[in-house]
């Protein structure tokens, strides 16, 4: 699936279903399912040269990310997971900022020890911070393509292993609902919220009918993608 964007044609990423055996909930539907294509990830994107030094030069990346409806069996389909590292002080781990473009997403937000477990529906214009400290899986609930965009960091890798080793998520999205994980016994019970609201985004100089990719071209505004540590009490809250 090619995507246009700054007149040119972005070939993705894609994950398949095999690559993501280890997280799957229904474990006796993936035994007998074929290998297909799950979702589709286009990374480093730029509308033009100038966007792109402006981006380097805040060590930013912007990705977009199309999922089309699909199911895993009994679930929902999902991205396969991954929490972000510590920036290099060692304070704490980057965040990420997501921005739905079109369709529905459920975003399962968890911290390493499970001690906070958040699911967070947001719809197309909602923004979703991902915070210090978690990770976090996007599910597509609908019977339409999820089209998300995000910024993070660019100058690190995203860390898969925490959730294979678990099998997944804390919870699996079903057609019955939200089903725990019992290879997380520990987790906490999940909280349900919505998208940061207005008053929130403003503080992150965001607004819920205004696409966030200009953001990037205003110096320092994003600063807490890449220096996380100097702004937790504008990060804190959010979910």
């Amino acid at each position: 699936m090619q995507l246009e964007f700054g007149g040119r044609g972005q070939k993705p990423d894609v994950r398949r279903l095999f690559d993501m055996k280890d997280v799957i909930f229904d474990q006796s539907w993936l035994a007998g399912a074929e290998d297909f294509e799950l979702y589709y990830m286009y990374r480093d994107l730029f509308l033009s040269r100038a966007d792109k030094e402006k981006l380097l030069q805040q060590d930013l990346r912007y990705d977009i990310t199309i999922i089309p409806p699909n199911m895993l069996g009994r679930e929902y389909i999902k991205t396969a997971g991954h929490y972000h590292p510590l920036v290099p002080s060692g304070a704490v781990t980057y965040p990420e900022l997501y921005e739905v473009l079109e369709g529905e997403a459920l975003y399962l937000l968890q911290n390493l020890d499970l001690s906070d477990v958040v699911t967070v529906y947001a719809s197309a214009g909602d923004k979703v911070l991902v915070p210090p400290g978690y990770g976090h899986v996007t599910i597509n609930r609908s019977n339409k393509t999820l089209k998300m965009a995000n910024f993070v960091a660019r100058d690190f890798s995203s860390l898969y292993d925490p959730f294979r080793e678990k099998g997944g998520g804390a919870y699996f999205f079903t057609r019955e609902g939200w089903i725990k994980n019992d290879r997380c016994p520990e987790a906490a019970e999940l909280r349900r919220v919505q998208a940061p609201d207005r008053s929130s985004l403003r503080k992150l100089g965001l607004a819920r009918g205004r696409e966030m990719y200009p953001l990037h071209r205003e110096p320092g505004l994003l600063d807490y993608l890449t220096k996380p540590e100097e702004h937790l009490e504008l990060l804190a809250g959010l979910i």
